[in-house]
């Protein structure tokens, strides 16, 4: 850092007031209603089992004492202090060259360490424990030094070399993610939905007040002859699955030689916050699945869900299969929840209380806000999605990067608030799925085993929102014969992973076993991409039948609406 003068007082007191503004309407999304009650009992509890193991704690507390004092007294004394590189956070040179600044970080993790090891000596168990310690996280998270200004020594220095000019910059960014309501993880003016995003040709051709349809153009000169429909998920925009020309996974389908068909979920306004979860199985996916197929000239068409997509389309499936309507042949689940069981971090917020209070506020109509989701979301990678990207853009002034996948991301999509509440009580509360012929849809009592058809399962292995083991145990409560395969990376980059990317691994097991521990144990890792795969798979379930590509899309009852990618994508939640 120079001799420059310090920036204007006033500047750094309104950005300060602003951060301070932003902060906390952020964490209060996170700690609404009764996920203060969640964080309470959290809390309650570690203050319980730190009483019944006193000895231990009071140990634990002298040695953080004694460890504390030497690392003070390095400091003061001028000896050698921890390196902090090894924390991602702390690897740029003033954290390590300036003393004040590397005992800053070194002062961190002793005292995050000891939290974490305080935690583990209340001997938590079971949900409580996996609450404290999101919590807990959440928390060493929030009281890194890098997230506060007068801590921070890169973003001094930025300050004293721009003549605060830095902080101008991210007072205007903070302002502007005040006003939309999100972090811009990505660069806003990067990417247009239509114009770089979601481009691959095709058209709208059916649309009703939950779904816009859309076909796209063939890209061969044959086709198969069933058609396959996607299922994204209802909680983001469904373009997650056509991003742009060399990861989009609806382009690579086409050129694969199928008929694609794709849900576009409309983003609920005023006026819509009725429907139901079998409104969105009856005139979303099962709505769909019949225009497809007449438009086609099918009586089977292939089927393909994404995230909570998989969830409804298997729902959907099970409901035509009561009914002795057979209009699948074949499904495919991409990081797809069936079983509730393990539900991953976000069941940290999903409890009586919470999902009572859900249903007291939106139950009987409403608008379940999509940056309140995008908030819930992120916070399970908060250093990630949320105090990186605020560092940089607030204390720094420097932009997002131009990142598709992040730009999907922030644009979040609102729910219908009785949909929403269906979802999270017999779904991811009390896990009906799972039992089969007791919960009904659309009058018809669901059984998955019904669902039997040819499934191709894709989990990742460090999925975060849908537990790979979670997604093998739902695969287990459907009938028919099996794939699972196992890709590398996360929820979103495990599922986009276009072939180019030849770092990637993914793994295949011969077959399908009573436990995901068992097939770990004989799979067999492969290199690239999963999609090839996947296509091999579909094209089998096919039979090789093909015929002269569809040229017209739409048909004389279902008439091309308007371009692809439609309106319904083009809606913020704002």
């Amino acid at each position: 850092m120079n001799s420059a003068p310090l920036p204007d007082p006033e500047l750094a007191k309104a950005w300060r007031q602003a951060q301070e503004r932003w902060f906390s309407h952020g964490w209060r999304e996170l700690l609404s209603n009764t996920q203060n009650s969640a964080l309470s009992r959290a809390g309650s509890g570690f203050l319980a089992g730190l009483a019944r193991h006193r000895e231990n704690w009071e140990a634990l507390d002298r040695d953080y004492r004694t460890r504390w004092a030497q690392l003070y007294g390095d400091f003061l004394e001028g000896r050698p202090l921890p390196d902090p590189a090894a924390d991602p956070r702390f690897k740029a040179e003033p954290w390590r060259e300036l003393p004040y600044f590397r005992f800053l970080a070194a002062a961190y993790h002793l005292t995050a360490e000891w939290l974490w090891a305080l935690a583990e000596c209340a001997q938590p168990q079971g949900q409580e424990r996996q609450r404290l310690f999101f919590w807990l996280g959440q928390w060493i998270d929030a009281a890194a030094p890098g997230n506060f200004l007068p801590t921070n020594p890169e973003a001094l220095g930025l300050a004293f070399e721009t003549q605060g000019i830095s902080l101008r910059r991210g007072l205007e960014q903070l302002a502007e993610d005040s006003a939309a309501g999100r972090i811009a993880l990505s660069d806003p003016a990067a990417f247009r939905v239509g114009e770089n995003l979601a481009v691959t040709p095709g058209a709208v051709v059916y649309q009703n007040d939950l779904i816009q349809l859309i076909q796209y153009r063939p890209a061969t000169q044959w086709v198969f002859k069933r058609p396959l429909l996607i299922v994204p998920p209802f909680i983001n925009k469904y373009y997650i699955l056509d991003l742009q020309d060399h990861d989009s996974f609806v382009r690579y389908a086409v050129e694969q030689g199928h008929t694609v068909f794709m849900i576009s979920w409309r983003n609920i306004s005023q006026g819509h916050g009725h429907h139901t979860w079998d409104d969105y199985l009856e005139h979303g996916v099962m709505q769909a699945i019949e225009v497809a197929l007449k438009i086609a000239g099918t009586r089977r068409l292939d089927t393909l869900g994404f995230c909570v997509g998989g969830t409804l389309l298997a729902c959907a499936l099970a409901v035509l299969a009561g009914k002795r309507r057979q209009s699948a042949a074949s499904l495919t689940l991409l990081a797809s929840l069936l079983d509730f069981s393990e539900p991953g971090p976000i069941g940290v917020y999903i409890d009586e209380g919470f999902v009572a209070a859900c249903e007291a506020e939106f139950g009987k109509g409403g608008i379940v806000p999509g940056n309140r989701l995008a908030w819930a979301f992120s916070s399970l990678r908060a250093s990630d999605l949320l105090w990186s990207p605020a560092i940089r853009r607030y204390l720094k002034g420097q932009p997002s990067p131009a990142f598709d996948l992040l730009h999907w991301n922030g644009d979040a999509a609102n729910l219908s608030g009785p949909m929403y509440c269906y979802y999270l009580r017999n779904l991811y509360l009390e896990n009906r799925l799972r039992e089969h012929g007791t919960l009904a849809m659309s009058g018809v009592p669901l059984d998955l085993r019904q669902v039997a058809l040819p499934t191709f399962v894709l989990a990742a292995r460090e999925d975060h929102i849908v537990p790979w083991t979670s997604a093998y145990a739902g695969a287990a409560l459907l009938g028919g014969d099996k794939q699972f395969v196992l890709s590398s990376s996360g929820h979103v980059a495990g599922v986009v992973n276009p072939p180019e990317n030849s770092k990637r691994v993914y793994w295949t097991g011969q077959s399908f076993c009573l436990s995901p521990q068992a097939w770990w144990e004989q799979a067999r890792q492969q290199q690239g991409s999963w999609w090839p795969h996947w296509s091999g798979w579909l094209k089998r379930q096919q039979g090789g039948k093909r015929i002269p590509a569809r040229c017209m899309l739409g048909s004389r009852q279902y008439p091309e609406r308007e371009m692809a990618p439609g309106s319904y994508v083009l809606q913020r939640a704002e």
